[in-house]
């Protein structure tokens, strides 16, 4: 994978099946670019749209673009790693609980 973002233009969208291709702006191929590459987007890329990306091989060898957001929209909090450490918190809550409402029952057991 290529570490520096490369600057393109997205050609074609396809909104019905999430993906298009970004025409490089130091020309080439055109490289193909899924929704999933643009985690975290303020808004769905429309034709036209300045992107910025890195370059990876999927896996039939083929390049695609990675790591890329929009010119100029705004960026949002990545939801994923807000959504893991609360999840994980109530777990530790719930086998808290737990252990203590079987210390109750075990103490409440013996004669």
């Amino acid at each position: 994978m290529t570490k520096t973002m490369i600057k393109g233009v997205l050609k074609t969208w396809k909104e019905d099946r999430g993906f298009g291709f970004i025409s490089p702006d130091d020309g080439g191929k055109d490289i193909f670019i899924h929704i999933s590459a643009l985690k975290g987007m303020s808004r769905r890329p429309m034709t036209g749209d300045i992107i910025y990306y890195q370059v990876a091989k999927d896996n039939r060898g083929k390049f695609k673009a990675v790591n890329a957001s929009i010119e100029g929209v705004q960026i949002l909090e990545d939801k994923s790693a807000v959504h893991r450490r609360p999840h994980k918190t109530v777990t530790l809550i719930v086998f808290a609980l737990i252990a203590i409402a079987a210390a109750v029952v075990a103490l409440n057991l013996t004669p």
